[in-house]
Formats: C-alpha cells, sequence, structure tokens
C-alpha cells in the first residue's frame, strides 16, 4: 500500500467530488532532502494528495471493491511554494467515468490561495488485487472523521 498522505476527508459526495486536508509538518521524510534549509514540499507529492483524496472518493463509491490507480496526468499546474506548517485543503472532482477510466480535476489550496492544479485520469483495478476490503474500509474510516454538521 502507499503511505498516506491525506489526514482527513471533511466531504464526500460519493462518486462525484470530495474535499480533504493535509497538515505539512517538518518531520515528513521527504523534508530530508527537499531540501535540508529550505524545506519545500515536492510538487509530485502535492498532485499525489490530489490522487489519493481521488482514489478514496472512488473506492467509496464502489463500496471499497475497487481501486482507483493514476494512468495518466493531462495537465499539471503549480502556483506556490509548499512549506511546513501549511495546511493544503484538497478538492477533487469527477469529470467522467467510462469504461472504469475516471477523470478527476484537483486543486490544493492553502489558506485562500491555489496552490496546484490538475486533471489527471484514475483506473479502476479490483481491491483484492491491493489487500483486504475490510482493512481498505478501516483505514477510510479512520481519516473520513464527521462531516459539516455532524
Amino acid at each position: 500500500m502507499r503511505f498516506l498522505l491525506v489526514d482527513r476527508i471533511r466531504e464526500l459526495e460519493s462518486g462525484k467530488r470530495a474535499v480533504g486536508v493535509k497538515n505539512v509538518t517538518l518531520s515528513e521524510d521527504f523534508f530530508t532532502h527537499h531540501f535540508p534549509f529550505h524545506p519545500i514540499m515536492p510538487g509530485a507529492l502535492i498532485m499525489e494528495c490530489l490522487v489519493q483524496l481521488a482514489d478514496w472518493m472512488l473506492r467509496e463509491s464502489t463500496a471499497f471493491e475497487s481501486v482507483a490507480m493514476p494512468s495518466t496526468f493531462d495537465s499539471l499546474k503549480f502556483y506556490k511554494l509548499v512549506r511546513p506548517g501549511d495546511q493544503l485543503q484538497l478538492e477533487v472532482e469527477l469529470v467522467s467515468r467510462e469504461n472504469g477510466h475516471c477523470v478527476i480535476r484537483g486543486q490544493a489550496r492553502c489558506e485562500s490561495e491555489t496552490v496546484a492544479v490538475g486533471r489527471f485520469t484514475m483506473t479502476l483495478r479490483p481491491a483484492e488485487d491491493f489487500g483486504s476490503v475490510d482493512e481498505l474500509r478501516k483505514l477510510y474510516n479512520m481519516i473520513r472523521g464527521p462531516g459539516p454538521g455532524e
């Protein structure tokens, strides 16, 4: 299993849209080398946050019978550096879904500023190829947390 970057899923519209957060801390392993005296979160990991949030949105919509893996990235743009102490607000939405391929639009913001945007395709694969469905549900329930007004 990939390492988990999304700290909390705040909102989820099954198979349509999800909102989550990533708290960026100095203790993240990647800051050791990127860069020791000027820590910056790698853009690839910002995109990985969006991919993971989209994966959870799609897993939940298939009753955890499928896992979504990134297959193509159509456009990525980065606007601002992300540093320790920042909190990324993540949002993904489904653009289209056809034959097990899901096109996703994602945006990461820090405070009210856009940090990164991307459009990518996720391919659905059987969940049992990646672990037990029960374990995937448990992990989802840990990061899901209560939604607004709950």
